[in-house]
């Protein structure tokens, strides 16, 4: 054998085995797709795309107004049977739009009265991954408060009694400012109640599009029977090593085993965080009733947490304020509030207060002044609490999603810039 046929069955064998090498590896990260695929069909998540379709790419565009919709599926999610899932398609059989995990859809609703029907608008937050041919909602039934007069929630009651299967509903897009970021930073979840809705929005999609991506979830509630699709987030749990979840029970009951049937006795609060996270760069996404906003978004802040890394969403009128904004409120001048500069009057009962910047929004100020405003979303997106400002300018803290008619506000997202006269 010569030189030269040596040389080139030395190349040839160092070819193969690159060759072998490569195959291995293609091999193995085929595997790994296809058990990630695997477990995405078995726990009812999304499958994440390979390409854009020119379908999906149209339907990105959210459409106008109001669109029918008809109930495919109602599914009972709780062993209280006081949370139902709704699964909607589009009656027009058309794609949707790729929503942004923790937004909400707005719901137009005709419920029935003594007189005919009522009208009334209503927001819920999905509480899925997004899907290209459907969406889903998991509302609970609100009840009547134990030993007060105030009535049962209408909207709830109405679509867990009269809306089932073949139902149609009028639905606003997608919309709303509280959603999860895309980037690869560590995630805190935090959902009390029916706070988990938009929570389990954003943990569907992140197991599926950043698996790799470290997610925690405290979810409270005030014993077992409460708790929304268990089994379902156990398993996440289970299949996910990057993925940590935590139950805590405020109230457990007699037969419920801490370690077993639960993670953690009491509240969610900082002392639990500062327990169970480590030093990172989290971003922390909240949702729940008043008790566990108003504590645990300012407990943060005094954590060091950065403000653009507290993400929150508040059910019902909570007075949530930042760190930032009470120590702007601290730092004003005294005459400012205290002179009158600003003054909100009502029109229909004619009222005046001086504004007072730590209320927040002009929603929540009429709110604590006693003025009745009728409110859905309280984050600019339905449209409900519109109103027309008869005098003086209004500022936004931020831009809504439902667009104002001219010569209106939306009392939940804006501040008075003047004194203003508004007409309710």
């Amino acid at each position: 054998m010569t030189s030269l046929h040596l040389i080139l069955w030395i190349a040839s064998g160092i070819v193969l085995q690159v060759a072998i090498y490569l195959g291995v590896g293609f091999w193995r990260h085929w595997q790994e797709y296809q058990a990630l695929r695997g477990r995405a069909v078995e726990f009812n998540l999304p499958v994440k795309a390979t390409s854009p379709t020119a379908e999906s790419d149209l339907a990105k565009a959210p459409w106008p107004g109001f669109r029918t919709f008809r109930v495919e599926r109602k599914v009972t999610e709780d062993v209280a049977q006081s949370v139902c899932s709704f699964y909607l398609l589009p009656e027009d059989g058309q794609a949707l739009p790729r929503f942004l995990p923790g937004q909400f859809l707005t719901f137009r609703l005709d419920l029935p009265t003594t007189a005919g029907t009522e009208q009334v608008i209503r927001c819920y937050s999905l509480s899925d991954a997004p899907r290209p041919d459907s969406y889903r909602v998991s509302i609970k039934r609100i009840l009547p408060p134990a030993g007060n007069q105030l009535p049962a929630g209408r909207s709830s009651n109405f679509f867990h009694d009269q809306v089932g299967v073949g139902s149609l509903l009028q639905v606003r897009a997608p919309a709303g400012h509280f959603h999860i970021d895309r980037s690869d930073a560590p995630v805190v979840l935090i959902g009390g109640g029916i706070g988990i809705t938009p929570m389990l929005s954003m943990l569907n999609w992140c197991v599926v599009e950043q698996p790799g991506r470290e997610v925690w979830l405290f979810y409270g509630v005030r014993d077992g029977s409460e708790l929304v699709m268990r089994s379902h987030l156990a398993a996440l749990a289970e299949a996910h090593p990057n993925f940590h979840l935590l139950f805590c029970f405020s109230q457990p009951l007699p037969e419920e085993v801490v370690g077993r049937d639960y993670h953690h006795q009491g509240r969610i609060d900082l002392a639990l965080l500062r327990l169970k996270l480590a030093l990172k760069p989290y971003h922390f996404y909240i949702c729940g009733p008043a008790p566990l906003m108003e504590s645990l978004v300012p407990a943060l802040g005094d954590w060091g947490v950065p403000d653009a890394h507290i993400h929150f969403e508040a059910f019902g009128p909570a007075s949530v304020l930042r760190k930032q904004a009470e120590t702007s409120a601290a730092t004003m001048p005294r005459n400012a509030v205290e002179d009158g500069d600003i003054v909100v009057t009502f029109a229909k009962s004619g009222k005046q207060f001086p504004w007072q910047p730590t209320a927040g929004s002009l929603l929540a100020f009429a709110e604590a002044n006693g003025i009745p405003v009728d409110s859905g979303c309280r984050a600019g997106g339905c449209g409900t609490c519109q109103t027309t400002i008869r005098a003086g300018e209004v500022a936004y803290r931020q831009p809504p999603d439902y667009d104002p008619e001219p010569g209106t506000c939306l009392l939940c997202v804006c501040t008075p810039k003047t004194s203003v006269t508004l007409e309710v």
